[in-house]
Parts: C-alpha cells; structure tokens; sequence
C-alpha cells in the first residue's frame, strides 16, 4: 500500500479521529474528506483483507493522491450526495463515517485556487473546480443585502453592511477581479494590527457561500443517520463556530434547529450518543501544525433510535 500525501495535507488529531471510530478490523468505513489521504491511510491499516473504505472529495486535485489499495474506492464527489453514492456501490450500511471538514493546506497554498490572503489571484475559492459559482460572481453579482447576510453569518463581521456597501460601490466603477483588489477596497475598514484575522473571516465567509459549505454539511449529517449502523461512529473535526455548532446540535438532538424528539413516554430519541469529551490539539501538534489550533473533533455512536 502507498502512502499518503503529507506534502498536499497533514492530517490533523489523525490517531485521536481514527480511534474514534473505534474499527471493526473487517468492517466497512467512509472518509468524506479524502485530501492528501492522511486519515484514510490510518484507517486501512486498521482493516484486515476483508475491510473497506470508501473516501469523497469533489477537488480534482486530491484524485491524484489515490492510495494503491484495492479495499479503497475513491468517489469524486461532495459529500452531500453520501448516500446515494454508496448504494451505487453497492453498499447501504457502513460502520462509521469519518469528516476531517474544511480546506486543505494544498487549497490554501495554491495561488491560483483563490482562497488565500497572502497572494494577488483571481477570485476563485471553488473547492469543486468544475462548478459554475466562484468568488468572482458573488463578489461582482451578488446584491449588496445577500452580500452583508454572508459576510455577517459566515464570517460573523461586525461591519458587514458597510463591507457590502464599499464591495458594490467598488465593483460599479469595474470589475473586481482578483483576491489582492478585494483586500485593497475593504483595507480601509480594518484595523491594520487585525488585517490577518478580518481577512481570514472575510475570505472564509465568501469560500462557505461559494462551496454551500453549511448546506452540504447538514446534508451529509443527516444522511450519517441512515447509514451507519447502530454501535457504529461517527467522527467529525470541525474548524470553525459554524460547523462546530452544526455538529454539536446534530449529535445532541438529531436535528439544526428546534428541541429533540421524544417519544410517547417522553424519551429523547435521536440517533446518535456522544462518545466522550470534546477533544482538541495539544501543544504539540499545535506547534508541529499551527492550522491544527481551532480544530475541535466529537466523536458519537449510532443508537437503536
């Protein structure tokens, strides 16, 4: 079997994820988030001859780090479609689902993907590059009301409106077309000592819109309950308040919004249990890692329910 990638992505808390699962040597596995491979590596050397593990990723990139392993299926698709695409393959019932979520060192430390700060690009951030929304489009199209939602629910900007305001301005006199002319326009409405942390929730809020980050998120959670098998895992590493939220409520309630279920004796029913304590980097990994830092992973078992 080859290795993984570490040079594309290093895989954060990749014992302490893994673990989570708690493997069933001849069981049957899902990595949503494939990358550089990193976890899906430590999974199949868990597995014996009859084990298998199937792995997502929508960006073209992250297919050329395949790993030579026959127990591996690598599907090139978000994991929104999770379902679907494993009754395709044959498959209705999985023993765990691992979601390493959020974007990769190999996105971030290609100029021309867009979604870094650090370099003068074209406005792209697709993670999917076959997709037709792109942070061209939204930055140049999208109306200033839609644009202050984003930048206020993704990115939690306090001045959101008055972003939106000056990003439609600019764009009235010509097209905005690159990543160092956004940073140029809104540059007056941060403080500079903050520059790195405006930017990085700016271009995070963008990146979630122009994905359908949150979107595809509930969606693959949802799908997690009619997958996994009762006593099988779920293991989830978030990296910000936004996914974090999603993932804590799902496991808590079994739903985003509103109370859990309960049934006619007024149990709470849902289909998940947490599986011990919200865990995070040590210093360590931290200083091994430094984008490791807002990493958070819960672990959970499918219940009866």
């Amino acid at each position: 079997m080859s290795n993984y990638n570490d040079t594309y992505h290093v895989p954060v808390l990749l014992k302490e994820t893994v673990d989570g699962l708690n493997i069933n040597p001849s069981g049957t596995y899902v990595d949503v988030t494939f990358g550089g491979g990193g976890h899906s590596y430590e999974i199949l050397n868990r597995l014996d001859e009859n084990g298998r593990l199937f792995a997502f990723d929508q960006d073209i990139d992250a297919l050329k780090n395949k790993i030579d392993d026959d127990r591996l299926t690598l599907i090139e698709a978000n994991f929104s479609g999770l379902k679907n695409y494993l009754r395709a393959e044959g498959v209705r019932m999985v023993d765990g689902v691992l979601a390493d979520l959020g974007i990769s060192s190999h996105q971030i430390n290609k100029p021309e993907r867009g979604f870094s700060t650090r370099y003068d690009e074209k406005l792209d951030m697709r993670m999917d590059q076959n997709a037709e929304l792109s942070a061209f489009e939204l930055i140049n199209y999208y109306d200033e009301r839609d644009l202050r939602i984003i930048f206020s629910q993704y990115g939690d900007l306090r001045n959101a409106g008055t972003l939106a305001r000056t990003i439609v301005k600019a764009r009235e006199e010509a097209p905005i077309k690159t990543t160092g002319q956004l940073v140029e326009i809104v540059s007056k409405h941060f403080p500079k000592l903050k520059r790195n942390k405006f930017l990085a929730k700016l271009f995070q809020a963008i990146r979630i819109e122009v994905n359908g980050e949150m979107d595809a998120l509930k969606k693959m959670l949802e799908q997690t309950a009619m997958i996994i098998k009762p006593g099988g895992r779920l293991s989830v590493i978030a990296y910000h308040s936004l996914e974090d939220r999603l993932v804590k409520r799902f496991i808590r309630d079994g739903k985003f919004e509103g109370q859990a279920e309960k049934d006619f004796y007024g149990n709470v029913s849902v289909p998940f249990k947490k599986v011990g304590k919200l865990i995070v980097p040590n210093a360590d990994e931290i200083a091994r890692n430094p984008r490791a830092r807002s990493a958070k992973l819960r672990v959970a078992e499918r219940t009866n329910s």
